[in-house]
């Protein structure tokens, strides 16, 4: 099986798609880098920094070409001319599409599939050619990007036979998942949050100081007052008064 690795373009594209925050684009590029080979192609494992400038200058190019509507335009994602990789010319969006909701549910490793309808996606993503070259690309999307497509009970579908007009399941495949153990993204991403917010009150304890306490002061009466009113002929306030 030929599997296709991502690139600088892809990592940028998805954040623009996705619309990553700016302060979380560093963590989403450390995440996918320490995955190495297993998701990037070779030459950008070797050094996170130029793996970082990479991305950068892909991610201007994108949001300097095709911003429509606060969503990237998916024919963006390819240079001029550049040739598809794993499916026919003509349906070069979808493959780039399928790129970005496999990177998806890389960084997402809680997300255990994605609905999709592949015979609408057709039109969404401006494919314009036969629908029996269409579905016979779908039919072959899904191994090099390691993913599974079954139907909507989770059960085995062969795209071969054609294209459902209804909803079905995209999922990692299950021995890519298990490449992928042990590196929970989220809770990465919480620890860092919360590094993040000590290192911000550490700062603001700097600059204005730390701020006095006020003194609690009791309201209530001393001990030997407080017995008074226990043990002395005063009725609690709302009780009967029985020498009436």
């Amino acid at each position: 099986m030929r599997r296709y690795y991502y690139n600088a373009r892809d990592v940028a594209a998805y954040f623009k798609y996705f619309s990553v925050p700016s302060y979380l684009e560093v963590s989403y590029m450390q995440y996918i880098f320490n995955l190495g080979k297993r998701v990037l192609a070779e030459p950008l494992t070797r050094d996170f920094e130029r793996f970082k400038s990479e991305i950068y200058r892909e991610l201007y190019f994108l949001w300097s070409n095709g911003f429509d509507s606060e969503t990237s335009d998916i024919s963006c994602m390819t240079a001029d001319g550049q040739m598809s990789l794993i499916l026919d010319q003509e349906c070069i969006n979808l493959e780039s599409y399928m790129k970005l909701i496999c990177l998806h549910l890389v960084f997402s490793s809680n997300l255990p599939y994605i609905n999709l309808n592949f015979a609408g996606l057709m039109y969404t993503l401006g494919i314009d050619c036969d629908i029996e070259e269409y579905e016979a690309n779908v039919a072959k999307i899904a191994e090099p990007l390691q993913l599974t497509i079954t139907d909507c009970f989770g059960n085995d579908f062969d795209l071969s036979l054609g294209i459902p007009d209804e909803l079905l399941r995209v999922s990692l495949s299950p021995e890519f998942r298990s490449s992928l153990a042990g590196n929970n993204f989220k809770e990465t991403l919480r620890l860092e949050e919360l590094e993040m917010i000590k290192e911000l009150k550490a700062t603001s304890m700097k600059i204005f100081g730390q701020f006095p306490q006020l003194k609690k002061h009791s309201t209530a009466k001393s001990g030997k007052t407080a017995d008074k009113n226990v043990t002395g002929k005063a009725q609690p306030k709302g009780a009967p008064d029985k020498n009436k």
